[in-house]
């Protein structure tokens, strides 16, 4: 029977933009198999559009978590 090579276990089976978009916050928490890190990892090595999507989501959690980012005003919380 004729069909598609199957992996050796050194191999990475490529994954698509789309797969890679919807893992990067397991990716970026550490998350996912060691099989799905390395193929979104490879992935990542040869998409620049994959790799500036990363890098901006990347710099928002960041952000996000830099107490210091976002200051808000003496006596904010008691007027709201």
């Amino acid at each position: 029977m004729v069909g598609a090579p199957v992996p050796t276990p050194t191999q990475i089976v490529e994954i698509d933009c789309r797969h890679v978009w919807r893992e990067l916050t397991n990716y970026m928490e550490g998350d996912l198999t060691p099989e799905m890190r390395d193929r979104v990892t490879h992935h990542l090595q040869g998409c620049k559009h994959c790799t500036a999507i990363y890098d901006g989501t990347r710099n928002v959690v960041r952000l996000l978590g830099d107490e210091k980012a976002i200051e808000l005003p003496q006596g904010f919380s008691q007027r709201l």
